[in-house]
């Protein structure tokens, strides 16, 4: 039998988006920057949206996915998202990420489903015990305190997170002063945003390197005993 490749299901859902005239123009404007954002080798298919106003993308192993996450909270006129972010098998295909399917698309729905009910902003599944119990302690500290940021925080922390400016590159932009500009960091915790969002995607990369070397070697060793039984 042959072995499904692996990817990063990403799905990202806008919450109340049935009050929201805007949210499939705002989603169309998210997936452009996404699939600029992540270079081409990153990405296994296109990032969509569906009529249910929710974002989904399907990443390579070792992609950040919590950049997606990110990019879609630092963004103009930012809608509130929960997310689902889980790394697996896949089937093979074509075309955009709402036209896949696999059981990592499976459990990413079914994780969207889970943090709907239990109103949190994130789950994230690597299929490793130890890091899964990590991201469930940690993941969710993410989207919060992004959707704490005021406009004026957001747009201070896309200069610097996402085009990576200087504080001061970031007063010049804004046309205010440095002093402005590390003030308005400072109370955004954009140091503290930056350091949760990197741990979220080492812990991620090594629990999803860690399940995928293990259910290769499940793989191998069933190969390896269906040919000593024939």
């Amino acid at each position: 039998m042959t072995a499904r490749p692996f990817g990063i299901v990403v799905f990202g859902d806008v919450v109340d988006s049935r009050h929201d005239p805007g949210a499939s123009d705002w989603l169309r404007a998210l997936c452009a920057d996404l699939d600029a954002a992540y270079p081409r080798e990153a990405r296994l298919a296109e990032f969509a949206f569906t009529q249910g106003d929710e974002v989904q993308g399907l990443l390579a192993p070792g992609a950040d996915p919590f950049l997606a996450i990110l990019r879609a909270a630092l963004a103009p006129e930012a809608r509130h998202l929960r997310w689902s972010v889980v790394s697996g098998e896949i089937e093979a295909g074509s075309g955009p990420a709402t036209e896949r399917t696999g059981p990592a698309f499976h459990a990413a729905r079914e994780a969207i489903a889970r943090a709907r009910t239990r109103r949190d902003g994130l789950i994230a599944i690597t299929g490793d015990p130890d890091a899964d119990q990590r991201l469930a302690d940690l993941g969710p500290l993410l989207p919060a305190l992004l959707d704490d940021l005021t406009p004026r925080q957001r747009e201070v922390a896309r200069l610097i997170l996402l085009d990576d400016l200087r504080r001061s590159d970031a007063a010049e932009r804004l046309h205010v002063s440095r002093a402005t500009v590390s003030v308005i960091a400072d109370r955004a915790r954009i140091r503290h945003l930056a350091g949760l969002a990197r741990a979220l995607g080492a812990m991620f990369a090594e629990g999803a390197a860690r399940a995928a070397g293990r259910q290769r070697t499940a793989g191998s060793g069933s190969a390896a005993g269906t040919g000593s039984a024939a």
